[in-house]
């Protein structure tokens, strides 16, 4: 290739200023075949209990006794699923944790957007200051909130109701923090052009900030979801009837129906209480893990 004539780079070789960027880290084929035969084991290792839960609860009482071990039965059979339906209203406990789980999700994930939209756009005295605050109340125990959390849904008369579960539930530090991240990622010039357009800020959030951000936020909402969902202690201490409960109350109350014996049963009942959380999970596990990895991009 033919250079200018007085270009400073002339008679200087193409590739001269090509860098070989070579890995900080090199692995042996023994060394990575290690490497992967450790993360399969830690795998089966995890997965075990849950495939067994699955397996047990298609087995009679019989074949669990006769082969504990084994994941899949010789002989399926949905006997337990058929006991546990009619034995227990479980229709009626799927419900009403949904709905916790969904007022819950939707008022934090609200919270969390427009908490973190103003932490990133806005500037206001005492900012920083406040944003830490509220990202340390990720780290109260709820031990210590508990008492008057309690104290207040019983003075308003909210003990056995959905909204008596969910009142102290409305805000979440961690999600403000993880939005904030997310808001932090867009470029600022996409909101600049905006606000020259004199696009109101609500129009803003929604039309060119959520769009942007919409992994982030699917991947928090199924978090949240699961994490009420879940749920055991804060339910069991305002749900008083039984009529109320959610599913993680009424399978400690079939288990101790049954004196722990039933094992079939119990796998059943522990089985349709976990599906929905990792229905949510097996779909949305893309962007959970880019939402982690990602939050720490710009601080």
């Amino acid at each position: 290739m033919s250079k200018a004539i007085g270009s400073p780079n002339a008679g200087i070789p193409e590739n001269a200023f090509i860098l070989e960027r070579k890995p900080k880290w090199r692995f042996t084929m023994f060394e990575a075949g290690a490497l992967g035969f450790l993360f399969l084991l830690v795998a089966v290792w995890t997965a075990f209990p849950m495939l067994w839960m699955i397996g047990a609860s298609l087995k009679t009482n019989v074949a669990i006794s006769n082969d504990p071990l084994s994941l899949w039965p010789a002989r399926p059979t949905l006997e337990h699923y058929r006991y546990v339906w009619t034995q227990v209203p479980f229709a009626r406990y799927i419900v009403n944790t949904f709905w916790v789980s969904l007022i819950v999700t939707a008022a934090k994930l609200g919270t969390s957007v427009l908490a973190a939209y103003a932490f990133s756009f806005y500037r206001f005295r005492g900012r920083e200051v406040l944003f830490y605050a509220l990202l340390l109340t990720a780290f109260v125990p709820f031990t210590a909130t508990m008492i008057p959390n309690y104290l207040l849904v019983a003075r308003l008369g909210l003990l056995s109701s959905v909204l008596g579960v969910a009142l102290p539930q409305l805000a979440d530090g961690l999600g403000i923090f993880l939005l904030r991240q997310a808001f932090r990622s867009v470029p600022l010039s996409f909101y600049e052009a905006a606000r020259m357009e004199r696009v109101g800020p609500l129009r803003i959030l929604w039309h060119v900030l959520l769009p942007l951000v919409r992994p982030s936020l699917v991947a928090l909402a199924i978090l949240f979801f699961i994490n009420t969902w879940n749920e055991y202690f804060w339910p069991f201490l305002i749900l008083k009837e039984k009529s109320s409960y959610t599913l993680p109350i009424a399978l400690q109350m079939f288990t101790n129906l049954e004196g722990g014996t039933n094992w079939g049963a119990m796998m059943a009942a522990s089985t349709l209480t976990s599906l929905l959380p990792l229905l949510a999970y097996a779909l949305a596990q893309r962007q959970i893990i880019e939402t982690f990895l990602h939050s720490g991009v710009k601080g």
